[in-house]
């Protein structure tokens, strides 16, 4: 009997499952992870402030009694706007944003995001020389002057579509890039639609007029947030005041890099049918707000509604963040693994913007699963760090491991077995061993049978 019921038990130790006590975030169990392991803390200060209607502040939580915040910057004079904070794209402040408006302009920083894209994975590179076609020489509206048949690298065409807006600069990087300008807007649509621009569409890479053409403040918001967010170092770009290129010397159109220091860009715009546009960042306190006006009567009246916007943010809101960029906010622990803890890291910035008057009421939870058994692989979710305002949930943030943890030895997976014993669901044992002792007995069965036959056939037997 013992050659049957011994290998199963081994086997029963190797396998023993933790599944009955160790819940799995996004698993078969329902409801929010167990908070094992939870720890709440107080807020604390941050790392380091058409006609016209009032706009609407977007609130993270209903404020406390006998607590509110400034209800508004006043009336904006534009058709619509929007304010974010970008790390995490957080809407403090909009009016009208969704109303659909032709892009002009802005639509070159959808131009400079596939281009810093291509970077980035290094299809190109800031030294490349790119010829200009006749196609992008006899490109009208805002000019940086490249002149046709010559070759200019492409740094200097960043720079001539960040500071003077050179529609002749977007089409020779669109041809550049992609064979074709038709190509390259295909292009920019389809990254839209994975940045969640719903409302846009784009029928060219530099914003002159054309028909189906149309974004929205709001989609101008995810899309000047993302790009802030992935490629941080346009900004050096987007900052500069001045440029000179073919002995021609422009100036930036976005005039509040003269007027705040703390404004560092991002991009102007103007078209007839719609007006003058500007999303402007500044970054002040550790905190960063992209503002976004469009369609307003006058380039200053732009810029005067953009600034206070701004303002308004950084009076109004402060950034908190608990835990630094790429430290593990808590471990917990593997069984039957190599290792026997993993670190939890935020899967994003662990940060949170909130109203300046609800601070006091602001706490964060790091939620674990308290344990888990190997393997483990890398990213995995095993718990959430939740920002609470006035105890209602307002912002989640997975928290996954950076390494991957394989399953331990024989023995050691053996030892953990036996030390988890006690925590097992012992429905689940009394089924399997009720398993293994039914193999038990029918293999007796068959050896008692066995030894019947055998003796049957002996001479001695009969």
């Amino acid at each position: 009997m013992h050659r049957f019921v011994v290998p199963f038990i081994f086997i029963f130790l190797l396998i023993l499952p933790v599944g009955s006590y160790a819940p799995v975030l996004n698993g078969a169990e329902k409801g929010p992870p167990r908070k094992t392991g939870v720890k709440v803390m107080p807020g604390t200060k941050p790392s380091k402030e058409r006609p016209a209607a009032k706009a609407t502040p977007v609130e993270t939580s209903p404020p406390p009694k006998g607590v509110g915040i400034e209800a508004s910057p006043g009336h904006i004079d534009a058709r619509s706007a929007m304010i974010v904070e970008t790390h995490t794209g957080s809407t403090l402040l909009e009016y009208n944003a969704d109303e659909t408006i032709e892009p002009a302009s802005f639509t070159k920083v959808l131009t400079l995001y596939l281009v810093f894209e291509a970077l980035r994975e290094g299809r190109v590179r800031l030294s490349d020389e790119l010829w200009i076609s006749e196609a992008a020489w006899r490109t009208g509206g805002s000019k940086m002057f490249v002149g046709m048949g010559t070759k200019v690298p492409l740094e200097e065409l960043i720079k001539g579509i960040t500071v003077v807006s050179g529609n002749d600069a977007c089409v020779a990087v669109a041809e550049h890039l992609n064979g074709s300008v038709e190509s390259f807007v295909n292009a920019m649509n389809v990254k839209a639609k994975e940045l969640g621009m719903t409302r846009s569409h784009f029928m060219n890479p530099h914003g002159l007029p054309a028909e189906g053409q149309v974004t929205t403040a709001r989609d101008m918001a995810k899309l000047g947030s993302s790009y802030l967010r992935s490629f941080p170092e346009a900004i050096r770009y987007h900052s500069i005041r001045e440029y000179t290129y073919n002995n021609i010397t422009q100036y930036n159109r976005n005039h509040l890099l003269l007027k705040d220091p703390s404004v560092d860009g991002l991009k102007t715009g103007f078209v007839g049918a719609a007006g003058y546009h500007l999303s402007a960042t500044a970054q002040r306190e550790g905190m960063r707000l992209l503002a976004v006006v469009m369609g307003a009567a006058t380039p200053g009246a732009r810029e005067r509604e953009a600034l206070k916007l701004l303002n308004f943010g950084f009076r109004n809101y402060a950034f908190v963040q608990p835990f630094p960029e790429g430290q593990p906010v808590g471990a917990i622990r593997v069984w039957k693994g190599e290792k026997d803890a993993v670190n939890l890291y935020p899967q994003e910035l662990p940060g949170f913007p909130i109203a300046q008057t609800q601070r006091n009421t602001l706490k964060w939870e790091v939620r674990t699963l308290g344990e888990i058994t190997a393997p483990v692989s890398q990213n995995q979710p095993l718990g959430e760090l939740v920002f609470l305002v006035s105890d209602v949930s307002q912002k989640s943030i997975p928290l996954v491991s950076r390494e991957e943890i394989p399953l331990g030895g024989v023995f050691k997976r053996m030892w953990h077995s036996v030390r988890q014993i006690h925590k097992l669901d012992w429905r689940w044992v009394a089924a399997l061993l009720g398993f293994l002792g039914t193999i038990a007995l029918v293999g007796l069965l068959v050896s008692n049978r066995q030894s019947l036959f055998k003796r049957s056939r002996s001479p001695y037997g009969r």
